[in-house]
């Protein structure tokens, strides 16, 4: 089996000095291990997402002299992909739906955070 790392930071704001060092020893691992280093974007919040701070990530990156294998790859172009995959999941049994309300879901959240447990 051949090593893949990959780092997948969100466009909601410029590169962080934590994805920068997460980048650091993943693009260290793959490469030390002939494998391959994916950049994927996590550009899911449409809201907060721009197109600034994907390039400023980029430009950070190739700052840093690092160099990806495959992307970038943006997870909004993936979404029919994402779809057609939980619905193999739904047809299998291997998941379920879930038909909880906003307000329920944050209603069990207050609760959940009451009994000094983690939110989930």
């Amino acid at each position: 089996m051949s090593v893949r790392v990959r780092l997948a930071p969100s466009p909601t704001g410029n590169l962080h000095i934590g994805t920068a060092r997460t980048a650091v020893f993943n693009w260290l691992f793959a490469r030390h291990n002939g494998g391959t280093f994916v950049l994927r974007i996590e550009d899911t919040d449409l809201e907060r997402s721009r197109p600034e701070y994907t390039q400023n990530i980029i430009d950070g990156l190739t700052w840093l002299g690092l160099t990806w294998d495959e992307g970038p790859s943006f997870q909004s172009k993936r979404m029919e992909l994402y779809r057609q995959k939980v619905q193999e999941l739904l047809d299998k049994g291997l998941a379920y739906r879930a038909y909880d309300t906003p307000e329920e879901l944050d209603a069990m959240r207050e609760a959940q955070k009451a009994r000094s447990e983690a939110p989930r």
